[in-house]
């Protein structure tokens, strides 16, 4: 025996999908601005009443496209400026003060946010998590550093780790 999802009256009953925008990212759904299709009982009871998405007009499909095309150009522009960032810092070199004993090693040591706070006052905007350290540097000396402003864009600095001048090295 076949069992039918029947109504009262006896006809099969549809599963109407309803097509939705997503207003905000839904898990295992879809991200903000997508357009998808879902059961018009999740739409009615979760989606639109908790804000999560909004019916696909016309309209609403043009806004949308509208903004994504917008977006895009934003992601353009930040890309040529960070290409332009990485073109000019990997011409500069940073120096860093660091105190030392004789043979070299520092007693402390140099990380990736001593290296961005050099660079951002040298006017290049650069964050400590662009920076790409193998480890901390605990010695005297030049290194270069990678830097990874976005997956595709990526460059090197040098580093030169020199020791503190004290007031008898001074004169």
């Amino acid at each position: 025996m076949v069992r039918r999802n029947l109504t009262a009256s006896g006809r099969p009953r549809m599963h109407r999908q309803v097509e939705l925008l997503l207003a905000e990212d839904v898990e295992q759904l879809g991200k903000r601005g997508d357009l998808v299709k879902v059961k018009s009982g999740y739409a009615r009871n979760y989606l639109l009443p908790q804000g999560l998405a909004t019916i696909a007009t016309a309209e609403n499909k043009r806004l949308v496209a509208l903004h994504q095309q917008k977006l895009e150009e934003l992601k353009k522009q930040q890309r040529q400026s960070l290409v332009q960032l990485a073109d000019r810092v990997s011409k500069y070199s940073v120096t860093l003060e660091a105190n030392a004993n004789e043979e070299g090693h520092l007693y402390g040591s140099i990380v990736a946010t001593d290296i961005s706070k050099s660079l951002v006052t040298a006017g290049y905007a650069v964050e400590a998590d662009h920076i790409r350290l193998e480890g901390p540097l605990k010695e005297l000396g030049m290194y270069t550093v990678k830097l990874q402003f976005d997956p595709e864009i990526k460059t090197e600095v040098k580093v030169w780790v020199v020791p503190t001048a004290t007031p008898a090295t001074r004169k």
